[in-house]
């Protein structure tokens, strides 16, 4: 034990000494309206994992897990961090290796000085650990009041590590997507569809709950945080055009259309179908509108993000309201359903309504086939890694430690029984 304390000592104390800094040139170079807001937006995609993902999947559980489901955001937030700024960062964006990987250099930071664009990288870097974290911590949704808390620390690790990382680094950091054309403006490939579909994966490994319904024990904190990631997506989507300019206003109000149609829309389909407007289908068509639009803000113009909101919602109120209940897979906050479906739409829509005119990509309907032909390419390798890579991972966890919880801890709820803690008096 005290030997890898000094380990762990000595690689921060290299790390520490061999930090240099930036160069008078660089400093020169940098926007400071351009740094300003993308502080800004890093601490937007902050609190759409903590606050904002914690309450509305807190607010969804039972009560009797749901400070069991606020830690696993929360310790997912906190490795991810560790694990972005040792080596994580430079394997996903450093410079390109045959396309499968970046380069490992730079652990713990040591030299990163230089600039992306008109921003400082340390601080480029900083904002896309966020998108890591937020991604991990959607999968748990999926996994609630069953999965064992040690079994979600190893798999937070594992997944990063192998599966996020790897695909960050093929469409955003130059990788083999990237040169096919593929394209993801700010997550819809890496956050969305990677989180729902490794989601789905982790579901059918485990299998369903004792009781597979949707109990929200109080739902006013999920409409909390449902609002909290709305505004926090303003940073997740504008951001990525990493500037402040006509780009980031365009994502930016793409991004509020396309939330407020698939909540409309979610809304009009349970007036028509049950008579009754609901809180969790308003929020649900909120996420799904705001899910499909991701991929595409900063490709389309605001008319393509209306019908984006629109058809993203009927297509996830099908998918949690029907498919799943067809097949019996126990999705338990829905994240296939809303953010795997709804990323999968979204980058195929991609391919359909980008505008030359907004950013260059050149859509179906604007006369291109390329590039619908890249997203397709793009949906299908995210779908067939992240399932294959996810499955895998979850089988070494099950075989060398458990994936479940008993199911007296279950009944119990893992508050209890995980934690020997309880936000309620019994």
């Amino acid at each position: 034990m005290k030997k890898g304390f000094c380990i762990l000592l000595y690689f921060l104390f290299i790390a520490i000494l061999s930090t240099r800094p930036a160069l008078a040139q660089e400093l020169n170079s940098i926007n400071k309206a351009d740094t300003a807001w993308m502080m800004v937006s890093t601490a937007l995609v902050m609190l759409m994992t903590f606050p904002g993902l914690i309450l509305f999947y807190s607010g969804l559980v039972k009560k009797l897990s749901a400070l069991n489901t606020m830690l696993m955001s929360i310790v997912s937030y906190a490795i991810v961090s560790v694990i972005w700024f040792a080596f994580g960062f430079p394997l996903a964006f450093g410079k390109d290796v045959f396309g499968i990987i970046g380069r490992f250099s730079d652990v713990f930071f040591s030299h990163v000085t230089s600039l992306s664009g008109s921003i400082p990288t340390i601080l480029f870097a900083v904002y896309q650990m966020t998108f890591a974290a937020i991604t991990v911590s959607l999968i748990s949704g999926a996994l609630v009041e069953r999965i064992k808390f040690k079994s979600w620390i190893m798999f937070t690790v594992l997944w990063i590590t192998f599966v996020y990382i790897p695909l960050a680094h093929w469409v955003w950091g130059g990788g083999w997507l990237a040169k096919l054309g593929v394209l993801d403006f700010a997550g819809g490939i890496v956050v969305h569809i990677s989180a729902g579909v490794s989601a789905l994966a982790m579901c059918l490994l485990l299998g369903s709950r004792k009781d597979m319904r949707i109990l929200p024990h109080q739902l006013g904190y999920s409409v909390i945080g449902a609002g909290l990631l709305w505004f926090g997506w303003f940073g997740f989507n504008a951001g990525s055009a990493l500037s402040s300019g006509q780009l980031a206003v365009d994502a930016f109000v793409n991004t509020n259309m396309a939330a407020a149609t698939g909540l409309l829309t979610w809304m009009i389909i349970d007036l028509i179908k049950d008579k009754k407007a609901t809180v969790l289908g308003a929020i649900s068509g909120s996420i799904a509108g705001l899910g499909a639009i991701t991929p595409a803000v900063g490709y389309v113009n605001i008319s393509s993000a209306f019908v984006i909101g629109v058809v993203s919602s009927c297509l996830c109120y099908v998918a949690v309201s029907y498919v799943k209940p067809s097949f019996k897979y126990d999705d338990s906050l829905d994240v296939f359903g809303i953010h795997g479906i709804s990323g999968t739409w979204g980058t195929i829509a991609l391919g359909l309504f980008a505008n030359p005119v907004i950013n260059g990509a050149k859509g179906l309907f604007y006369g291109g086939t390329h590039q619908l032909v890249s997203q397709l390419i793009g949906v299908s390798v995210a779908i067939i890694y992240c399932f294959t890579a996810t499955f895998l991972i979850g089988l070494i966890i099950k075989r060398f430690y458990g994936l479940r919880v008993s199911r007296d801890s279950e009944i119990k709820g893992l508050d209890e029984s995980e934690h020997e803690e309880s936000a309620y008096e019994f």
